[in-house]
């Protein structure tokens, strides 16, 4: 049995989980080798020092914000196609749920894309095998939808993700309204994952 958190525990997670989110703000806006744990801890109010407390270092707090989006996907894609009641429902769910995470998190997305490289070796194992995990969820979604090969299915799989992932960085929020984009994002994803050769 664990013991219930105290509230400095409390205030010790909250501190950790705004570490995350500034540092994936400042890694998408500056890049890894252009911000500094300084500037990290400036962000949320602590010296630079003071998020040794929290993360061994830059590269650790970079892993730790890269492993953490591919768990949410691959928890949030497993919830979503468990939900589902049928194949078809199964796929619209995991598009809608990729492209709210994709308009959600255009920075961390950008982090990925750019700065993967600098992830130690341990990290990088970590986001691969997640990253393989959430494939094989969409790939067993899609392939009640279309008769094809394996390969083929993760190639519509990878292309749809890229198509998702990229549009985020483009899209300016005044030009058109979220639910609006999530619309044809979610039409053009299924399109392109459904598409005949």
């Amino acid at each position: 049995m664990t013991s219930p958190l105290t509230a400095r525990d409390r205030a010790k997670a909250e501190r950790s989980d705004a570490i995350l989110r500034e540092a994936a703000q400042l890694f998408a806006a500056r890049g890894y080798n252009g911000v500094s744990l300084e500037d990290i801890g400036a962000a949320v109010g602590v010296s630079g020092p003071a998020v040794y407390r929290h993360f061994a270092g830059k590269q650790a707090l970079l892993g730790a914000v890269l492993v953490k989006v591919s768990q949410d996907l691959v928890s949030g894609g497993t919830r979503v196609s468990e939900e589902a009641d049928d194949s078809e429902e199964r796929m619209r769910a995991l598009i809608g749920f990729h492209v709210e995470f994709a308009l959600g998190n255009a920075e961390v997305i950008r982090v990925q894309d750019r700065d993967v490289a600098h992830l130690a070796e341990s990290d990088h194992a970590d986001v691969r095998r997640l990253q393989r995990s959430y494939i094989e969820l969409w790939m067993e979604a899609l392939r009640p939808l279309v008769d094809t090969s394996s390969d083929e299915l993760r190639l519509r799989v990878q292309a749809c993700f890229g198509l998702i992932n990229s549009t985020p960085h483009s899209t300016r929020s005044a030009a058109r309204s979220h639910s609006a984009t999530a619309s044809v994002l979610a039409a053009m994803a299924e399109a392109a994952l459904r598409a005949t050769t």
